[in-house]
């Protein structure tokens, strides 16, 4: 049984990450917090992938029923979904502190993708202060790269090891973090199409992309979705990237087979939380386009570099 620390006072935020050795180590330790809520009458949400989620299920017998379930796979397939999928569940219960599992890398997720992970796991910090909720984070000690679990060490306050709880002296800041996570993007492999767009071309870019597009294992929605995270991408840099932009596009092949879109411009990235988290009616790009962009793709990677914005648009073929 794990005891995780409770908060320090009224509205304050618990992010312990809980590394384990197998799946028994996992069950009793993430099992036990969720125990431990649900006696509590507290509300709990659980977002782990899909066969540690069947094995929490299994073990929590009924209790599993007083749980709200995701399948972290799913919901988290791009990072930068996760954070207002937590915000909207602790949103639901706005006057009690609230449990969650969130499980955003395991082994099998792309380096891209633990990138963009690992930057969710430092904003949650920035997100959630003054929310009284505890987030425990399974981190798997054996089958993660050495790197990972550094980057944990660094994202999580307290980390849980072997049933014990410690502060973590590596913990720093979520600009600290965030910025280490700017790293230069690798070129694409065989050449990209390219298309310099500036003001009054945001049809044209969009007639280009669906153009290329049609080319690709794309199905007719999800080219549709493409052309509009790419015109919404577009549409930003136009209004606040310096009024140009440049769109690459390129295919994948192998395991990780896809399409990727890239938009550059000369813009600033202000809100490091700019669409991870849900916008509120009548806000700005950087809030409700970015937004859209993260629900249509399956991975989104964000730079603000000092030479400018980057975002690269992933979307997986069959």
């Amino acid at each position: 049984m794990i005891t995780v620390p409770e908060p320090a006072g009224p509205g304050a935020f618990v992010h312990p990450a809980l590394f384990y050795q197998d799946l028994d180590a996992y069950v009793a330790g993430v099992g036990s917090f969720v125990d431990t809520a649900v006696a509590a009458g507290e509300p709990v949400l659980v977002a782990v992938p899909g066969p540690h989620l069947d094995a929490l299920r299994e073990s929590l017998g009924g209790s599993a029923a007083d749980v709200t379930w995701a399948d972290m796979t799913e919901l988290g397939r791009n990072p930068g979904r996760i954070l207002a999928a937590l915000q909207d569940f602790a949103g639901l219960h706005v006057s009690r502190a609230v449990r969650i599992v969130g499980e955003p890398i395991w082994p099998g997720r792309s380096p891209a993708e633990v990138l963009e992970a690992t930057r969710h796991e430092a904003l949650i910090n920035t997100a959630f202060t003054g929310r009284p909720a505890t987030v425990l984070c399974p981190y798997d000690a054996r089958g993660l790269a050495p790197g990972v679990l550094a980057d944990a060490r660094r994202t999580h306050p307290t980390l849980i090891e072997d049933g014990t709880e410690l502060p973590s002296p590596a913990y720093t800041d979520a600009v600290r973090v965030s910025a280490d996570c700017d790293r230069p993007l690798p070129e694409p492999e065989g050449g990209a199409t390219r298309f310099a767009y500036t003001h009054g071309g945001l049809a044209e870019v969009r007639d280009r992309a669906d153009a290329w597009a049609r080319g690709t294992a794309l199905s007719p929605a999800r080219r549709g979705d493409l052309v509009l995270a790419v015109s919404e991408a577009a549409a930003n840099s136009l209004s606040h990237g310096g009024g140009k932009g440049a769109l690459r596009l390129w295919a994948t092949s192998g395991a990780g087979a896809g399409v990727v879109a890239e938009i550059r411009d000369a813009g600033r990235l202000a809100d490091p939380l700019a669409g991870r988290r849900r916008p509120s009616l009548g806000s700005a790009f950087g809030g409700r386009g970015l937004w859209m962009i993260h629900q249509l793709c399956d991975l989104v990677e964000v730079r603000a570099l000092d030479d400018g914005f980057t975002l690269r648009l992933h979307m997986a073929t069959p």
